[in-house]
């Protein structure tokens, strides 16, 4: 090494990873402008019906090119006309010569399992290879439903509060919250590819949320059961939660279909700024799939109890903006969270390490 100091990178989240952007629907009629990673992106339809993202500026006037409109798969400014391609090149402009426009930016997208997914980073690194795999979006076994909340909170925060389920105690104590969740013992274990926290819960009543449950995959609500959380982190900033509950004595995690009423607990936690992030959450489930009232049921359920969360953790991130100052205290309940952090960490770190120049390797071989 030559000796001087390197500066120590303060970027929060991984670039050269998949994220989840928008769902089909948010630019099914016009472009959509969202804010990832801390990069204004615009998201569009191309002429092939594929997705497209660019830097949300227009290189003629600096104007948000999402207040424009999408006309034949190009993105048409809504200030005076400019045409942008996919490739973020200007394309032509009413009355005006603009094919010496330089290209603007432009962000790797691509849909799948039923989302629009982008790669904040090197769009020539985007490898869709390295998209989370999802089996329950493309089984004909599983079912899904779910929505979208912004939320004002740094996005580890979130990461933090699903990879430890204690807080349903008190946070969600009308709808999946029970004493026995403080008495369950908190496993954690870690590998290269997730954080996994787990707690198991024997010969228990189920909570409001697992007797609707109970009910619609035709099991009696009011039976003792046996009750799990298994909750997986894996990067950039996904949280996939296999929870259920199951007829008493019959296995518990590893009970018959026809004995219980479980499902994946879906969190696609997208960075947006510092203190806010997007959070598409949902659930995917393998009985009663024919039941779409169940679905709008369980969305309904779900899309109050995350909207519990969301108002803990905004103030929460108030307090911490509040107070800078104050060190946090850990417990062993919060080893998933740390964990998960240390796993970004140290993508992030890989991510941004300095590559050494010539001359230090030079001043290594002299020394």
């Amino acid at each position: 090494m030559n000796g001087k100091p390197q500066a120590e990178s303060t970027q929060i989240w991984l670039k050269d990873a998949w994220y989840v952007a928008c769902t089909p629907d948010e630019i099914a009629e016009k472009p959509l402008g969202r804010t990832i990673c801390g990069e204004r992106m615009v998201f569009f339809r191309g002429p092939d019906g594929q997705p497209a993202a660019l830097e949300d500026f227009c290189p003629h006037r600096g104007a948000p090119l999402s207040l424009g409109f999408v006309r034949e798969g190009r993105l048409v400014c809504g200030y005076h006309g400019l045409v942008m391609d996919c490739l973020g090149k200007a394309a032509e402009m009413p009355g005006q010569k603009v094919g010496g426009f330089p290209a603007g930016r432009r962000f790797a997208a691509i849909e799948r399992y039923g989302f629009i997914w982008v790669w904040p980073g090197d769009p020539e690194a985007a490898d869709p290879a390295r998209l989370h795999p999802l089996e329950w979006a493309e089984s004909a076994e599983w079912v899904y439903g779910g929505g979208y909340y912004h939320i004002a909170c740094d996005y580890r925060l979130m990461i933090d509060n699903l990879m430890d389920l204690t807080h349903e105690t008190y946070v969600h104590a009308s709808s999946i919250g029970q004493k026995e969740i403080d008495e369950a013992p908190v496993r954690t274990r870690a590998d290269e590819r997730e954080v996994v926290t787990s707690r198991h819960m024997d010969g228990v009543k189920a909570p409001p949320f697992w007797r609707m449950a109970l009910r619609g995959a035709g099991l009696p609500e009011d039976a003792v059961v046996d009750r799990w959380q298994v909750c997986r982190f894996s990067l950039p900033s996904h949280v996939m939660i296999e929870v259920g509950v199951a007829l008493e004595g019959q296995g518990g995690y590893d009970a018959p279909e026809e004995a219980k009423a479980s499902s994946i607990v879906v969190d696609f936690i997208t960075p947006e700024t510092e203190t806010s992030h997007h959070y598409f959450w949902g659930m995917a489930r393998r009985f009663a799939i024919d039941d779409p009232a169940l679905t709008d049921t369980i969305r309904e359920g779900q899309g109050k109890i995350f909207g519990e969360d969301l108002d803990m953790l905004e103030r929460q991130q108030a307090n911490l903006l509040r107070w800078p100052e104050r060190r946090l205290l850990k417990l062993n309940i919060d080893a998933g969270g740390v964990r998960s952090r240390m796993m970004i960490d140290r993508a992030i770190a890989a991510e941004t390490i300095p590559v050494e120049s010539e001359d230090c390797w030079e001043t290594v071989d002299a020394v």
